[in-house]
């Protein structure tokens, strides 16, 4: 046996670890691509449909396949001078998503009134809701705890990255708040500083066929490595 043997021994085992690996990612994505064909479909399906009315979906349990981006539509009082602004980034630039709790008959209800754009350094200060009784149509979301990527919301210095619908009410006193979060439409006449609605995404892109051919692509470039060093130990 050659001095080189338990390197090259080595790395035949290295090549195969990584194809295993390699494999596994690519199958992994494999799923992933499933799953957003089939996330693409459902939220295609469901948001053209007419707003159902909120008593609909206050009193069952909610969960993301059956009911996120389902159109709503809510009637009450918007809870003035308890807005929160959640910072956020949208087709128009960099901001922050105004929510405000409008008191409905099945509860209070906190609702994305829209976008509104960063002033500087300054937080932006978002037109008013209108006062007197109101309806509001737009996409139901399941509420956002926790934060955004690598940052927490911190509600002591009123920094917010989710829509964290429990600690939201909670910070603002809201009391008993039903469990999710309305994303308001676009509306046809704003008045200045009014945030702008109907900005939800409910495009996705799905690259995952070309992240799994990658991984499938390495796992066969590793094979083909661990045979070549095979059959140049078997040379010597």
């Amino acid at each position: 046996m050659s001095a080189g043997s338990p390197k090259r021994g080595f790395l035949v085992a290295l090549c195969v670890l990584l194809a295993i690996g390699f494999m596994g990612l690519g199958a992994w994505q494999v799923e992933r691509r499933a799953w957003k064909l089939d996330l693409i479909a459902r939220i295609d399906a469901r948001i053209h449909a007419a707003p159902a009315p909120l008593a609909s979906v206050a009193g069952r349990p909610l969960d993301r396949r059956g009911d996120e981006y389902r159109p709503v539509r809510a009637t009450g009082r918007w809870m003035t001078g308890r807005d929160t602004l959640v910072q956020a980034v949208t087709r128009l630039g960099g901001g922050w998503w105004v929510l405000t709790p409008l008191r409905t008959a099945e509860g209070t209800l906190l609702v994305n009134r829209g976008f509104v754009a960063d002033e500087g350094s300054e937080r932006a200060r978002p037109a008013p809701p209108p006062a007197g009784p109101v309806t509001v149509a737009g996409l139901l979301r399941i509420t956002e705890p926790g934060g955004g990527f690598l940052r927490s919301n911190d509600p002591a210095a009123d920094r917010w990255y989710s829509r964290d619908v429990t600690a939201i009410a909670r910070t603002r006193g809201l009391g008993q708040t039903l469990p999710f979060f309305l994303d308001a439409g676009a509306s046809p006449a704003l008045a200045a500083g009014a945030p702008v609605g109907g900005l939800t995404v409910v495009t996705f892109r799905n690259n995952h066929l070309v992240y799994a051919l990658t991984w499938f692509a390495l796992a066969g470039l590793s094979i083909t490595g661990a045979v070549l060093i095979a059959r140049a130990s078997r040379t010597r």
